[in-house]
């Protein structure tokens, strides 16, 4: 057992704390001081307000959140940040020097580079992650001679920067609607949809026999309607699991609603709802170019939508509709995926100044809104564990630790700090009730960028 003081904490107030009927309305969160937190296999056991440390106890000088979950994340895409700024273009552009960096990985170098990538996330707030997967086979398409080899060295990765991973493998069958694979797809694909199942089972077994449930967990992702052909999602829809979370690019182009108009004579989220896919367990990521039909099925399926504030507006993708999807009935997740910055507190800032960009309005989410859906709206995308956006009893003692006096977040007040703090600012990270990150430094693996440099080097 660890337990903790907290000068400030952020927590459930006393009609919420305890609840686990998420659909009965948001909890209400409140900065309290003086907090106690007792821990218990990882989770925590006892919260005291108004309390003194006692001894033993590990003192967290600061404002304390939970951690955050990083609900989409691409981790090799790390390699573009900052080299793909020197010319114009759109995402399509972007895609192709995309898919030069993915040909260069091996199972060895990808381990390395992703140790440092889910070590950034670590030190950065970040305790969870959902990594959208799709780089399996050799760069010619063929399998590696070891099972697995690609998704377990992700895994290995996780454990090494002691971050919970939620591995989503992904089918990839096609190169766009009625278009096979290219070259440079070779390695995302499987022989066929069957072919793509009974990998997933294998994987899922391979994960179970060799990492703990608690922090590798592994979860199915579609790449999207131009990847997966309409026959192929009509088999996913009757043999996938139904225990795991699914997760599909939904919407991210114009070119790709136009492409599945034409071809289905729907949208892509009217395609997923013709074959029974959208649900409470979808995870649509981007959502970026949606029809009011579209956010009116998103909404009622109460599935996830993950907004990338932070890659979108790189790539110039477009502003989404998250109010309306969020007033609609779906949640709302945060992810960083391409990694163009890893800091939850500006996706949670840019998410809202999106919106007010996009309609002249302030205050589209409140700062309690953008704090669920960096927290308990990306542990709906999860195997995984994660605390909900307050402490509470029975959560996953998942912690970051805020600095309140820094030359960003002075005079700000703590449930206000979404609009004023960065990851600069992260003092601490707690993960299962053991400290891993202090001050911009893992615990066990040291600085991020070094690990990053090095990783890097080995990459063009």
């Amino acid at each position: 057992m660890n337990a903790f003081w907290c000068e400030t904490a952020i927590i459930t107030s006393d009609d919420s704390a305890g609840s686990k009927d998420r659909t009965a309305g948001p909890t209400t969160l409140t900065a309290a001081a003086g907090v106690r937190i007792e821990t218990q296999n990882g989770r925590i056991s006892s919260i005291t307000t108004g309390a003194e440390p006692q001894p033993g106890d590990k003192r967290l000088t600061g404002i304390t959140f939970p951690a955050a979950a990083n609900a989409h994340s691409h981790a090799f895409h790390r390699v573009l940040r900052g080299r793909t700024h020197d010319g114009r273009g759109d995402f399509w552009v972007w895609r192709e020097q995309m898919y030069r960096s993915a040909s260069e990985l091996t199972p060895e170098k990808y381990e390395k580079l992703a140790t440092a990538v889910f070590a950034e996330m670590v030190v950065t707030g970040f305790s969870s992650v959902a990594e959208f997967h799709y780089v399996h086979h050799q760069p010619d398409g063929r399998p590696y001679a070891e099972p697995h080899a690609m998704e377990l060295a992700l895994a290995r990765a996780a454990m090494s920067a002691g971050i919970r991973l939620t591995l989503l493998d992904t089918l990839y069958l096609a190169g766009g609607i009625g278009t096979p694979l290219n070259p440079e797809q070779a390695r995302f694909g499987d022989a066929d949809v069957h072919a793509w199942l009974d990998r997933l089972s294998s994987l899922r077994a391979a994960v179970a026999q060799q990492f703990p449930p608690e922090l590798v967990s592994v979860g199915a992702a579609l790449h999207s309607v131009r990847a997966v052909p309409e026959e192929d999602l009509k088999v996913v829809a009757r043999q996938l699991p139904e225990d795991i979370p699914l997760h599909i690019h939904l919407s991210e182009q114009p070119a790709e609603n136009q492409a599945c108009l034409e071809a289905y004579g729907t949208t892509p989220a009217g395609l997923l709802e013709r074959h029974g896919l959208l649900s409470n367990r979808l995870s649509a990521v981007h959502s970026t170019h949606l029809t009011q039909e579209d956010i009116a099925l998103l909404g009622n399926a109460g599935a996830t939508v993950v907004m990338c504030p932070s890659t979108e507006a790189d790539l110039a993708d477009g502003i989404g509709p998250a109010r309306e999807l969020a007033d609609a009935g779906a949640a709302i997740a945060l992810g960083t995926d391409q990694h163009a910055v890893i800091d939850p507190w500006t996706e949670m800032r840019t998410l809202e100044h999106g919106e007010r960009l996009g309609t002249g309005q302030r205050g589209r989410f409140s700062p309690q809104e953008l704090l669920r859906a960096a927290t308990e709206g990306g542990a709906r995308s999860m195997a995984t564990p994660i605390a909900a956006s307050g402490l509470e009893v029975g959560a996953v003692c998942d912690l970051m630790v805020i600095d309140p006096a820094s030359t960003r977040t002075a005079g700000s007040r703590p449930l206000q700090m979404a609009f004023s703090a960065t990851s600069s600012d992260v003092t601490e990270v707690i993960i299962a009730g053991e400290l891993v990150a202090s001050h911009g430094v893992h615990t066990q693996l040291g600085s991020p960028g070094s690990l990053l440099s090095e990783a890097l080097q080995e990459l063009s």
